[in-house]
């Protein structure tokens, strides 16, 4: 049977990354976020944002040249890479990127019908050590998504996936009905079977582990229940991962942080109101509520 664990602060506590006063930004770790596209600029920003908010050293966004502009206007502590149109070029740049990255994050805002999605998932999960899957990274096509879990299997540390509940279902083949219900033992089969951190995000989140447990973040938040809030999670996972924490701890640590910070939001805006964006701005009331420095 597994092991259920609640996420709470004495746990995530115990998880902050150290944070030396004489490191400088290499200490920190560089994240690459490869997300966005022209439609679905939003997505790349709130990432990026929360990535640099998460004290991570650099952050870079590999991305379409409008979701750049957008993150020029909205993020310019981020730097910023342009994603080539030709597959070589692209995977030949992607690559380049990926051996000075400490961390990658793939997919938010990035269509599953993308023309290169396949082979940049790929190479994003063969040579990133540290990697966060997200939105356009999963797929419901069965030989795709056989080779996608042969790939998840094949990785020395596992990667971090971050579905919703109608993403999961793509990724298993069950109906969402199935996930609502089955949601904690669906999320640790698939991540015992497939060496991946299964984050299935949800008014009550399930982090399954490899190893059989299973951690569940008790915080229903309407507020949160917005397009956009996963890319928000996303980033801040990534960006904890570039700090050296286990993929796990990172995930724990992230969907914790992100929960207060939308807590602190809802007292302040109310759960109507609020945005994403603002998670990113109250994730100082979130790493004091975990007890980070």
């Amino acid at each position: 049977m597994a092991e259920i664990l609640r996420i709470d602060r004495e746990l995530i506590s115990g998880f902050e990354p150290q944070r030396p006063e004489i490191g400088h930004k290499n200490t920190f770790g560089t994240v690459l976020i490869c997300a966005g596209s022209e439609y679905m600029t939003g997505a790349a920003v709130m990432a990026a944002g929360s990535a640099l908010r998460s004290g991570a050293g650099l952050v870079k966004v590999f991305s379409d040249e409008k979701t750049l502009d957008a993150i020029r206007f909205n993020e310019p502590c981020a730097l910023l890479e342009a994603r080539p149109d030709e597959t070589s070029g692209l995977l030949r740049k992607a690559s380049a990127l990926l051996k000075n990255a400490d961390s990658a994050l793939l997919g938010p805002g990035m269509p599953g019908d993308y023309k290169d999605m396949e082979a940049l998932t790929a190479l994003f999960i063969e040579k990133s050590e540290h990697l966060v899957l997200d939105a356009g990274a999963f797929t419901d096509k069965a030989d795709v998504l056989a080779r996608f879990k042969e790939r998840l299997r094949a990785r020395s540390v596992p990667a971090v996936i971050t579905p919703h509940p109608g993403e999961f279902a793509r990724l298993t083949g069950l109906s969402k009905s199935e996930v609502a219900e089955k949601g904690a033992e669906a999320a640790s089969s698939f991540s015992a079977e497939n060496n991946a951190v299964v984050v299935l995000k949800g008014s009550s989140t399930v982090i399954a582990v490899p190893d059989g447990r299973i951690f569940i973040n008790e915080a229903p938040n309407s507020g949160l229940a917005k397009g956009g809030s996963g890319d928000v999670l996303a980033g801040l996972t990534a960006g904890l991962l570039a700090q050296g924490m286990e993929p796990y701890r990172a995930a724990c640590s992230a969907v914790y942080i992100h929960s207060e910070a939308g807590k602190a939001a809802l007292e302040d805006i109310g759960a109507r109101a609020m945005l994403p964006t603002d998670n990113i701005n109250y994730l100082p009331e979130g790493y004091l509520n975990a007890g980070w420095r």
